[in-house]
């Protein structure tokens, strides 16, 4: 493992970083976790980005060592940050900050991605307008900071269930209607007959409102590689 490691305040996070071949700098992937915290999973699609060209920076939200479990209630881990939105911003503007200061990294080059909170933490990157080009949102949730959101600058896709019920219609609809107003480059698809966690293959709760998708999992995956293209090689 090639950890990254970076400080919120006081706070130590490690992350994972995965370089590509060839010399730099490169343009960069940040990769927010779901509710249990930075893993395998997310390091995993820190390489498949590295495999493309890009440096994929697999981030940690909740600081070093704080992890839940794949069984495990982690509202306790996730809600400090989902309940106090500037505390969230605070914490993914530091992974972003410390990405662009990586030699590897061409920190005018970067794209946030996130799944599920992270596809939250990705929505609330572009509504801060970080320094990065744009941001995607797999299966994630969209609720609105409360206040009217600024000008929005990074593009923005968002991959979305239909029957999702973390986000049901009247939410992703919330979610359009915020962007549209914003001025944001946007572009939202929907996969019908998909719940949430449609990427995990691990994911089967049907009951639950979470399954995986195969057919969902390789369409997003081909979407956001198209968006990557044109941000970064337009």
């Amino acid at each position: 493992m090639t950890a990254f490691e970076y400080h919120d305040g006081a706070t130590l996070c490690e992350g994972y970083v995965a370089l590509p071949a060839g010399a730099g700098p490169h343009p960069a992937v940040l990769i927010a976790h779901n509710w249990m915290g930075q893993g395998e999973g997310d390091n995993a699609v820190a390489r498949k980005l590295a495999a493309m060209g890009y440096v994929g920076i697999a981030i940690d939200v909740y600081g070093k060592g704080v992890r839940g479990g794949p069984t495990a209630d982690n509202a306790a881990l996730m809600m400090p940050f989902a309940s106090d939105r500037m505390k969230l911003r605070q914490r993914l503007l530091a992974a972003v900050t410390a990405a662009a200061a990586h030699p590897a990294i061409d920190a005018d080059r970067m794209a946030f991605i996130g799944y599920c909170f992270g596809g939250l933490c990705a929505l609330d990157m572009a509504r801060a307008n970080a320094p990065v080009r744009g941001v995607a949102s797999f299966h994630g949730s969209y609720g609105p900071l409360g206040e009217p959101t600024p000008l929005i600058s990074p593009k923005v896709l968002v991959l979305h269930g239909w029957d999702d019920p973390i986000t049901p219609p009247d939410a992703t609809l919330a979610l359009a209607h915020e962007l549209n107003a914003a001025g944001a480059d946007w572009q939202l698809i929907a996969y019908g007959h998909t719940m949430h966690s449609f990427t995990n293959p691990a994911a089967d709760n049907p009951a639950g409102g979470m399954a995986y998708s195969a057919v969902a999992d390789r369409r997003s995956w081909a979407a956001l590689t198209a968006f990557l293209d044109e941000l970064f090689k337009a």
